[in-house]
């Protein structure tokens, strides 16, 4: 599931569109009505959710997804702009993570290397199927929430912003020309 930096982007491009889950209140500033109740996550689910985004954006020459503080990350948009039936898929698709990594590996998932993680989580997106008894768009639909998530927040992150990407504070000075050479960071947005 680890990507690499390139194809981050790509997905970044793709979000702004208005591709992802809960785009629809990240344009129009309205929260959905129909949210769940009471919704909270716990610092063990959100410790959970840092080591995930950790195994999508691991640390290499850059910080990876977890030094943004990912999880909370993505229990803010979680609340925040995700439907009840969207929250819903995303709770169970975390617990259905958790099981089946446990019975699949005989481990806990947080006492794991990212390594593992990571392969975890990329032969589950190239399968589509648990071990436990599961529905494959169910997998497929929280890999997707967990993947969209990680990149949108590492991006948008300091870290992801000023390590990853090439940032200018604005204002700043207009260039309308400048030399590109391949290979070079993106710039922030």
């Amino acid at each position: 599931m680890a990507m690499n930096r390139r194809d981050a982007l790509k997905s970044v491009a793709l979000m702004m569109g208005g591709a992802m889950v809960g785009a629809n209140v990240i344009l129009t500033g309205c929260k959905p009505e129909d949210q769940i109740i009471g919704l909270d996550f716990s610092p063990k689910d959100i410790a959970f959710l840092d080591e995930i985004g950790e195994a999508i954006i691991p640390t290499t020459d850059t910080p990876g997804a977890k030094a943004t503080g990912i999880g909370a990350f993505m229990v803010m948009m979680v609340k925040d702009t995700y439907n009840a039936e969207q929250q819903k898929t995303f709770v169970d698709g975390l617990n259905l993570i958790r099981k089946d990594f446990e019975k699949a590996k005989g481990k806990d998932f947080m006492n794991v290397t990212v390594e593992d993680r990571t392969a975890y989580l990329n032969e589950l997106k190239s399968s589509g199927k648990t071990t436990i008894e599961s529905d494959p768009a169910q997998v497929s639909a929280v890999l997707g929430m967990l993947q969209d998530l990680t990149v949108l927040g590492y991006f948008t992150s300091e870290i992801g912003a000023t390590q990853q990407l090439r940032y200018f504070e604005a204002p700043g000075r207009y260039d309308a020309c400048i030399d590109y050479t391949p290979g070079e960071r993106a710039y922030a947005i």
